[in-house]
């Protein structure tokens, strides 16, 4: 198994990849489940298709075929992807309740007067870093039920506040994120309420699927532009990684479309929170999860103990995974902020701009082994998707204004 390391990042090829479709694990990722989700996700009268752009000046710079952006922070006015997922399974929740197929409802009669009295009322509850909980307190708020959504130790009082002002009762634990996805689970136990996490455990499975195929639809998109441009498919997909949720429903969902032509899928997560990273590394298959404090910048990737079926999916489907210091992401900011020549400018967070750092690196920095053995080179056609806009915006500032991460040492 072919890995390396320097100062800005470790890197390790998937021992356990394969690249053999399987039907049993991607089934509820093909075309007939994802169509269901994203006309779903259309019946709200706030919809909109994000833009997939394309970056010609800066793929010429880093000597790759093409590097496409597909820019989450326009979702649905809220900065983030992870609504995707929480409107889906909010709405696929209430549809069970309804004993009502979702493809038959949309989101205005989930809300109307009528449905409401029915329904009764319902309270989620969710543990976020932030762009997740937001989300599942809009859903919620929109669909005229309440929310409790608390954020692990060190999350930003910006974030916290964005939550509140969906509507929902938020709060800062003293813990970290998995241990506040424990406390949360405990307390919808105890008082009956709706958990809806994008993380699966022995026993919680369902929701999590459901915010899976919400995430998947964005790649659903993806390739639904690319084909009516007549476009060529992406070769490489660079994905972030905190539970692997977001990771495994695009990889789910690409795999399912081109099976055997599927572009390389290459993980990214922070070196605080690496659980892929490590457990590709040990190349057992097994899950080597990661404890204690993470204090990543990238907070909607701090996360040590991964959703069992996304590990399953990228345990299979993963060709790559890299660990990587926070200045990588810092460098993904500034590149994405500072664009060359006629290329659009993106605004994006922390957790949204990794996947671009780290292709910056790894074309003008790092030492040449890693991008070799991925085939990154002037054939390559990446793609790359914006998760977040700047959803802490003092912090986003810091980092791009005032270097507070500083430069990108170069490799001795």
């Amino acid at each position: 198994m072919e890995k390396g390391q320097d100062q800005n990042m470790k890197w390790t090829l998937n021992n356990n990849y394969s690249g053999v479709f399987n039907e049993k694990e991607l089934v509820f990722f093909n075309n007939k489940y994802i169509d269901k989700v994203l006309r779903f996700q259309k019946s709200h009268s706030k919809y909109n298709k994000t833009p997939l752009l394309s970056l010609k000046n800066l793929s010429r710079y880093l000597n790759v075929k093409e590097i496409r952006v597909k820019d989450e922070s326009k979702r649905f006015g809220l900065n983030a992807f992870k609504v995707m997922g929480g409107i889906y399974a909010v709405g696929k929740y209430l549809a069970e309740k309804l004993e009502r197929d979702i493809d038959s409802l949309s989101f205005d009669e989930l809300r109307s007067p009528e449905t409401k009295e029915k329904l009764g009322e319902i309270t989620f509850i969710s543990a976020t870093d932030g762009n997740h909980g937001r989300g599942i307190a809009w859903a919620a708020r929109e669909l005229g039920q309440k929310s409790v959504i608390y954020l692990p130790k060190g999350s930003s009082r910006s974030r916290l506040e964005a939550v509140q002002q969906e509507g929902a009762y938020g709060e800062i634990t003293d813990m970290n994120y998995d241990d506040t996805v424990r406390m949360c689970a405990e307390l919808a136990e105890e008082k009956g309420w709706v958990m809806v996490q994008d993380t699966a455990w022995e026993g919680y499975d369902k929701i999590p699927l459901w915010i899976m195929q919400g995430y998947a639809a964005i790649a659903k998109e993806i390739i639904e532009e690319l084909e009516a441009e007549e476009a060529e498919a992406p070769t490489h997909i660079i994905l972030q990684a905190g539970v692997g949720s977001f990771a495994a429903g695009i990889a789910a969902y690409f795999k399912n479309h081109y099976r055997e032509l599927a572009p390389k899928i290459i993980i990214v997560e922070p070196e605080a929170a690496d659980t892929y990273y490590r457990s590709f590394s040990k190349g057992t298959g097994e899950i080597v999860p990661v404890t204690g404090h993470m204090n990543s910048i990238m907070a909607g990737l701090n996360c040590g103990e991964p959703n069992v079926r996304a590990f399953r999916i990228l345990n299979q489907y993963a060709y790559s995974s890299f660990s990587s210091t926070d200045r990588l992401a810092a460098l993904g900011m500034r590149v994405l902020g500072n664009p060359l020549g006629s290329d659009e400018k993106i605004i994006s967070g922390e957790s949204g701009a990794i996947p671009l750092g780290l292709l910056f690196y790894l074309q003008k920095f790092a030492e040449p082994e890693a991008a070799e053995a991925l085939q990154l080179d002037e054939k390559a056609s990446v793609l790359i998707i914006n998760t977040e806009g700047d959803t802490d915006a003092e912090h986003y500032l810091d980092v791009v204004w005032h270097g507070t991460q500083g430069q990108v040492p170069r490799p001795n």
